[in-house]
């Protein structure tokens, strides 16, 4: 469809022709999901369904700062209980207590951070412990 559309002739009436052209080519068969039905089209209208669709289909959320470090303390956490040893332990905490702090100093956008830099000899604690049981 990369030719123009000649004088005199509708527009309804050109691009009419060029469907109608291509499906004869048969330049629409191959098309992925051909014969089946468009997605979310049961759901309610949504103006920004493409915005959504395409921050899902690579993997992005959009979350205030604050929740982000909110889930990235609690990921921390876990990592650091699972650890392989003890240096790593205090490096996970070390690095995400710094990032706390800073937080704390200058409070990130979004709701409250409701997080105090974590204990890092109590995990360390809790971690020999969970490897000596």
């Amino acid at each position: 469809m990369t030719e123009r559309k000649p004088p005199g002739i509708s527009f309804e009436t050109w691009a009419d022709r060029q469907i109608r052209e291509a499906e004869a080519r048969g330049d629409f068969d191959d098309l992925p999901g051909r014969g089946k039905p468009l997605r979310g089209l049961d759901g309610p209208y949504d103006a920004m369904w493409w915005v959504k669709d395409k921050m899902h289909r690579e993997g992005l959320s959009f979350l205030p700062p604050s929740l982000v470090l909110r889930k990235e303390a609690e990921d921390a956490l876990a990592a650091a209980r699972g650890a392989g040893s003890e240096g790593e332990v205090r490096r996970i905490l070390s690095d995400i207590n710094d990032k706390i702090r800073e937080a704390l100093r200058r409070p990130p956008e979004g709701p409250p951070l409701n997080l105090v830099p974590y204990d890092v000899d109590g995990v360390v604690r809790e971690w020999r412990e969970s490897r000596a049981g």
